[in-house]
Parts: C-alpha cells; sequence; structure tokens
C-alpha cells in the first residue's frame, strides 16, 4: 500500500536517475475566488538560468507566497525533482487578487511540465485546485463549487483534492478528478493510473432538521402567525416574557418552509462552500437556520473581514436569520441589516474591491418586552419604570422595525398548557398548508412572496371589498395608524386570503392582520 506521497519503486528510481530537458516555460489553469463566483487563473512557470529559487508574482496574498515552500516539499517528498533554475510563477491576471492555498496543486504540476517531468499537454483543457502539505499530499480547499459550476463554461476535466470530490460531483457537465497526493496526480495526468470513481451524491434531504412544531404546548396564537410569516415571506417579531417559547418556536420555523429546490439548493450550498462550512456535505437540502449570538458585529452579520467572507445574513440565505435578544445587538449591526432585509442582498465595499452577496433570508427575532421580561406578566412581577422601558424599547430603530412585518404576542404559558393541553399541529401539516398558499399565489399570477409586492402592485393583487375598505379605515383613525402600517396590513391579509385560498380580501382577513402589528398601536407601552 503506497502512501500518499510515493511512487512505485520502479517510476521513483526513473525519476532519480533522469536528467530533466527544461522546457523554460509551461502553463495550467486555476481559479480564484472572488465573492461566490470563480475566475480563472492561469498559472505560468518559466525555469530560467540562475541560482535556483521560486518566486510567485500576479498579486498574491500571504498564503499564496507561502507556496513556495509548500511545493518545494511536496515536489522533494514526492521523489520528483526539483528544478535547479530560477523558476518564476506568474499568477494571471496579475490586477485580480490571489488568496489562500488554492494554487499550490496547480503550481507544483506547470513546475514539473517545466522540467521536463509532465507532458505539458496533459495540462491543456484542465483545471486544477488544491493545497499541498509538505508530504505531497493535496488537501480540501474552499470554493471548490463556484469552480466546478464555472467549469461549465470551459474546460470540462478539474483535478481536485479527494475530499472536495464529491462536491464537485453535484453539477452536472463537467469531469471531476479527485487526487489524494501530488504523485497520483501526477500518474493520471500521465495515464499510468486511472482516475478514481466518485460516487453519486444522495438528494438532498426534504425534512428540515431541528424540532416539531407538535412539541410547542400552547402558543396557538405564535403558530398561527410564524405560519402566515412563512407562507407570504414577511419577517417576524417575538415579543415575550422569558421562557415562554420564543427561541423554541423560531428553531422550528425552518420546518414549515417549503423544500428547496435543485437551484436554491445549489444556491445555498455555493455560499458555504465559499465560506468553508460545508464539512464533507456536499449538497445542502434543508434549509439553512443561522442564529448568532447578540455580541455579533456588523461584520459577522453581513459579512466582510480581511479575506472578505459572507456573513450570517448570507449563511442565513433561503433559510432563516434568528436574533435573538434583539435589543441586545449592537445598533450598527442592527442597522447593518437595512439592505439586505429591504432587498436580499448585501453590497461590501473596499478601497479596491467590492463584493455582492446574496440574502434572501427571513427574518425571525425575539426580545422581552422590558429589561426585565415580565411587563406583559399578568402577575404584575414587572417592577420596570417607564422610562426604561421606553429606553429598551428605543435599542431598535424604526426603520428596522419598519422592515419587519409581524410583531407576534408570546405570553407565557400557563399549567394547564403545559400539562393537559393535547399534542399541537406537526410541522408537516403545517408546511402543507403554506406550500398550498403559495401553489395559489402563483396561480393567481404573482411569483415574488406577497411581503416583496410593491405599492404599485398591492391594487392588482389586494383586492378588497368595500367592507373591508371601512373596517380598514376605521382601524387607521382608532388606532393612529400609518400609511407604512397599512401597506404592511394589506400584504399580510393577502397571505392570510392565500392561506383560505380566496382571490378577494375578506374582513377577517383584515382584522387577523391588524392582531399582528401590535407595535404599531403600543398595545402593551
Amino acid at each position: 500500500m503506497l502512501g500518499s506521497g510515493q511512487l512505485p519503486s520502479s517510476i521513483a528510481l526513473a525519476f532519480r536517475q533522469f536528467k530533466p530537458i527544461f522546457l523554460m516555460l509551461a502553463r495550467a489553469i486555476s481559479y480564484a475566488i472572488l465573492g461566490l463566483d470563480a475566475f480563472p487563473v492561469e498559472v505560468e512557470v518559466d525555469a530560467a538560468p540562475g541560482l535556483p529559487s521560486l518566486s510567485i508574482i500576479g498579486l498574491p496574498d500571504q498564503v499564496v507566497r507561502e507556496a513556495r515552500e509548500r511545493v518545494r516539499s511536496a515536489i522533494v517528498n514526492s521523489q520528483f525533482h526539483l528544478p535547479g533554475r530560477r523558476l518564476t510563477v506568474n499568477l494571471a491576471p496579475a490586477d485580480l487578487k490571489k488568496e489562500g492555498g488554492v494554487f499550490d496543486l496547480a503550481i507544483a504540476l506547470a513546475a514539473l511540465a517545466a522540467s521536463g517531468q509532465l507532458d505539458p499537454a496533459s495540462l491543456e483543457r484542465v483545471a486544477v485546485v488544491g493545497e499541498l502539505a509538505l508530504d505531497g499530499t493535496v488537501r480540501p480547499v474552499p470554493g471548490v463549487l463556484p469552480v466546478a459550476l464555472a467549469l461549465r463554461q470551459g474546460a470540462r476535466r478539474l483535478i481536485l483534492p479527494l475530499a472536495n470530490a464529491r462536491e464537485a460531483a453535484v453539477v452536472q457537465g463537467i469531469d471531476p478528478v479527485p487526487v489524494g497526493s501530488l504523485a497520483e496526480a501526477v500518474e493520471v495526468l500521465s495515464g499510468t493510473r486511472p482516475a478514481r470513481q466518485i460516487d453519486a451524491p444522495h438528494p438532498p434531504p426534504v425534512e428540515a432538521a431541528g424540532g416539531d412544531f407538535a412539541d410547542v404546548k400552547g402558543q396557538a396564537h405564535a403558530k398561527r402567525a410564524l405560519e402566515v410569516a412563512v407562507a407570504g415571506g414577511h419577517h417576524a417579531l417575538l415579543i415575550g416574557p422569558p421562557g415562554s417559547g420564543k427561541t423554541m418556536l423560531a428553531q422550528r420555523v425552518p420546518g414549515i418552509q417549503p423544500p428547496l429546490s435543485y437551484d436554491d439548493a445549489i444556491d445555498v450550498t455555493r455560499i458555504y462552500s465559499v465560506a468553508g462550512l460545508l464539512n464533507g456535505t456536499p449538497l445542502l437540502g434543508a434549509r439553512p437556520f443561522r442564529a448568532p449570538h447578540h455580541t455579533s458585529s456588523a461584520a459577522a452579520l453581513i459579512g466582510g473581514g480581511s479575506l472578505l467572507k459572507p456573513g450570517e445574513s448570507s449563511l442565513a440565505h433561503r433559510g432563516v436569520l434568528f436574533l435573538d435578544e434583539l435589543p441586545e445587538f449592537h445598533r450598527d449591526a442592527l442597522e447593518s441589516l437595512r439592505q439586505p432585509l429591504e432587498s436580499g442582498t448585501v453590497a461590501v465595499a473596499r478601497v479596491k474591491r467590492s463584493l455582492t452577496w446574496p440574502a434572501r433570508f427571513m427574518l425571525v427575532a425575539a426580545m422581552n418586552p422590558c429589561p426585565c421580561g415580565y411587563l406583559t406578566d399578568p402577575r404584575g412581577r414587572c417592577r420596570c419604570p417607564s422610562t426604561a422601558v421606553a429606553r429598551y424599547l428605543a435599542k431598535v430603530s424604526g426603520p428596522l422595525l419598519d422592515r419587519i412585518d409581524l410583531h407576534i404576542d408570546v405570553p407565557a404559558v400557563p399549567f394547564d398548557a403545559l400539562t393537559k393541553a393535547p399534542e399541537g399541529e406537526s410541522s408537516a401539516k403545517i408546511r402543507a398548508r403554506v406550500q398550498q398558499a403559495i401553489t395559489f399565489r402563483r396561480k393567481r399570477g404573482q411569483t415574488q412572496p406577497n411581503a416583496q409586492l410593491r405599492t404599485k402592485e398591492l391594487k392588482t393583487h389586494c383586492q378588497m371589498t368595500s367592507d373591508v375598505l371601512t373596517l380598514l379605515k376605521s382601524a387607521m383613525q382608532e388606532l393612529n395608524l400609518s400609511a407604512r402600517s397599512y401597506t404592511k396590513i394589506l400584504k399580510i391579509a393577502r397571505t392570510i386570503a392565500d392561506l383560505a385560498q380566496q382571490e378577494i380580501i375578506q374582513p377577517d382577513h383584515i382584522a387577523e392582520a391588524i392582531q399582528y402589528r401590535s407595535l404599531d398601536w403600543q398595545l402593551w407601552v
């Protein structure tokens, strides 16, 4: 059994006795990740007379520059000949920033081709990605899925680490060739060893991870509100005392969302691939649920950092972003969410480049009604002065609350509900109703969720009877609702009508929608 960096003894002996014929210049194709997209990089290696050295140019970062030592050790420990010349590695285009260890394997193979130890023709129409260990082992790299997607328009064959093989196999129309070492890559390209076979990835699971709504005792009102929120793509804010079940409810929201389509699963997996969070999973089938801590920074929520990685809002794409203890988040972190809540994208600008990541998530936030949390407790346990309550609520800005459609009251669960209440509806039953509402909406000719309806589209899709108009007028006057509240209530009522499979919005739909906007008329402050 050969080690990861070993050649058969006969081949190793041949290489040790081999006097390389320098071809001076060789090329290989690799890929750089920028945002969520992969861009081709031509790896040129020139072997020129001079003192033995290896230099890398073409806007490399520190990790890429350190590839000199990894490549040198990997070549020697794989029983190949290290060219005794001045090797210059150019990564083109020169104005594209090169980051990470993804170019190691391509540099090593091009160096072997430049010294005559590998046929340069074997690198034509082949893309190469992979990081090298000092013994020649090929280590996995992030961002293989975007590379595989980009290959559909270029070279079809992809030499990649063995650990990334099933991730690339998700994409149809390419030929992924996994290798475990530099020596194996040379043998496969030379035709002396057949390429490994890759097992087809299993189809993504339909069921979302997490608990079932049947486990939640009581809270029928909150469950119904979350059903409406998922059906219409609305953001929701859960308000209630500690221990009332806000977190438990939020964790079960992905279970009532419709299953991911194949295209959406690819979209989500691509983000996790770039972030290096796949953990061996070739394709994510369950909708993501992200719950960052309230100490998270703005960069952690929207993305950024020195390497410009996607943040929690993008990692929650097509899923749920849960912000527990909403007022405890830093003000700038919460305000950074305005753009993704409105547009479904995150734009991060830096001096030398800017990136845009998808961030079409459902926001589910939770908060207490006051600093101690017991303002709405019927037993009168709260002793917070009104000024303290006002300061606490003011931690969440009006513009951010403007983007949250449903304000859901989650009261404390009484003892009888905990011990005697029958088991509630399962997530599967609720999800079936949600799917029916989405199907009904599409039959009406509306493609986007109700929460994304524009003002000019409300007249087309939100048809109402005269009774509804009368009720809305009365509610706006008596509850002092704003024009913003009017639009939100109309969109929520449209979702409730979809759940009821009704074309025309009825008065009971409006009445229920008004209940979900408690912060507009300050029910408990």
